[in-house]
């Protein structure tokens, strides 16, 4: 008997393209809130913290310089900074993280488009001699069967799930993207201050070596007039004390000297980091910022806009999950051949094919997707308060560091003078001492005076330029006016 051939299924594409015309136009909508962006209560301009007399520029650009570092003008300062943005261990990983994301992205985008298996396999069947219903006596007790086909699935998007799937991965990589630049910021303010700090125990080490020669010539001075007898034994341990103390000082800035060159090597990867001495008061001060800087600079803070994409992400999940209350409807479809022999499997009469419409739709889920609504709807009330937070905590941080940058500069010429008068103080004593006009306690009190005024003003500097680093990390960078960069 000839086994009949079997012929090519017919479809009718012109109700199918109607059907998914349809269906097509359905998916207009999508469920879930529209990303609203809120509007902040700030003020319009920081608080002054400079004479109010002096007014704003109209020029003032609104972008930060991205590379603020710049305006130290130390050009070891800008390698070492560099060089972390590249090494540093913290910036690697916040890589790794925006790759991660960008995988998530493609991987969510890939769901807008169909996807296009191939399958293929062979079998040989045996029946039984004894079934209850037994086969003709023409059909064969063996049958083999191969096949080859293409089968492709599309979910139609008409309630908007996959596009705010989308958006939620478009925030998510856009956050992980802010979050390096906040990583970035936060780095370079580390290496910065951490090369203050260094530089800032050079210029101790410089002037605790003056005050130590100081003292040596000093104890040599009471050595010989104890030996003149115009001054007595204690004088003279009195003087040893002092240049042991200072000879402790100098130990101790040593140590740590060589901490803060340890920190600086692991924040830019450098192991073994040697850098040459250097002096604190050889870096000149960034210019001052005006009076009344606009908050709308705070928008370029890399951590508020990571804050916000989270939002917007946060935001976008919920229409996802209430799209699950919703009927899912999916494209079905498969195109090949089938065949007993497989000299046969390609040729004409052998085609198999399918097309069809799959609907899933949640009839009792006992309140899970309802509870996933409250726990997306939770996030993202979490996280509109984490980015009104953000953007206060942002406020107060530039705030701040205006005054810092203010009062630490006041601070540092009130030093200035303290320098100049506990040196004078110090040249009087000594001539006086030496004259037989006043006693050793009177100079070792003025030494004292004097190594503290020095190192007070140290600390005041460096105190100084930490402040602008901070301002320059709380806005997010440095600032123009007009064509003078940092002004």
């Amino acid at each position: 008997m000839r086994r009949p051939d079997f012929q090519r299924p017919t479809f009718r594409p012109k109700r199918s393209a109607q059907i998914i015309a349809l269906l097509l136009s359905l998916s207009g909508c999508a469920i879930g809130p529209d990303y609203q962006r809120l509007a902040t209560n700030l003020p319009e301009t920081f608080n002054r913290a400079v004479d109010a007399d002096v007014n704003l520029p109209t020029s003032l650009a609104e972008t930060p310089i991205k590379a603020w570092w710049l305006l130290f003008q130390d050009e070891e300062l800008n390698q070492l900074v560099v060089r972390a943005q590249t090494y540093n261990f913290d910036l690697r990983l916040a890589v790794a993280r925006i790759e991660e994301a960008e995988g998530v992205m493609r991987e969510v985008g890939a769901a807008f488009f169909p996807e296009i298996n191939a399958s293929s396999g062979a079998s040989r069947t045996q029946a039984s001699t004894r079934n209850a219903i037994p086969l003709p006596s023409t059909a064969p007790r063996l049958q083999d069967n191969r096949n080859a086909a293409l089968a492709t699935s599309f979910e139609i998007d008409l309630w908007g799930k996959l596009r705010r799937a989308n958006q939620a991965a478009r925030a998510d990589l856009l956050s992980s993207r802010y979050a390096r630049d906040t990583v970035e910021l936060t780095v370079a303010g580390l290496v910065t201050s951490n090369y203050l700090n260094l530089r800032a125990l050079d210029a101790n080490l410089i002037l605790t070596r003056s005050t130590l020669d100081s003292r040596q010539k000093a104890l040599e001075i009471v050595k010989s007039l104890v030996a003149g007898g115009r001054a007595s034994a204690l004088d003279l341990y009195q003087a040893e004390g002092v240049l042991a103390a200072a000879q402790a000082q100098l130990a101790e800035l040593r140590r740590q000297r060589a901490l803060a060159e340890s920190q600086l090597a692991l924040l830019t990867g450098q192991p073994g980091l040697r850098l040459a001495a250097g002096d604190l008061r050889q870096i000149p001060l960034p210019p001052v910022p005006p009076p009344g800087l606009p908050s709308s600079l705070l928008e370029n803070r890399p951590d508020i806009r990571q804050a916000e994409e989270t939002l917007i992400s946060a935001n976008a999940r919920i229409g996802v999950a209430k799209a699950a209350l919703f009927p899912s409807v999916s494209l079905t479809g498969s195109m090949g051949s089938s065949s007993v022999a497989l000299a046969n499997l390609f040729s004409s009469g052998a085609g198999i094919g399918s097309l069809g419409l799959a609907t899933t739709m949640p009839i009792f889920d006992a309140g899970r997707n309802f509870a996933r609504i409250d726990q997306v709807s939770a996030r993202q009330k979490q996280a509109l308060v984490n980015y009104q937070k953000t953007v206060e905590t942002a406020f107060k941080e530039v705030n701040d560091a205006l005054v810092s940058v203010y009062e630490n500069s006041q601070s540092e010429e009130a030093q200035q003078r303290r320098v100049q008068t506990t040196g004078k103080s110090l040249e009087l004593a000594q001539l006086r001492y030496e004259a037989g006009y006043s006693a050793s306690i009177e100079v070792l009190d003025a030494q004292r005076s004097a190594n503290d005024a020095l190192l007070s003003y140290v600390a005041i500097r460096q105190a100084r330029l930490n402040s602008t680093v901070e301002l320059f990390k709380s806005l997010g960078g440095g600032w123009k006016d007009g064509n003078k960069v940092g002004s």
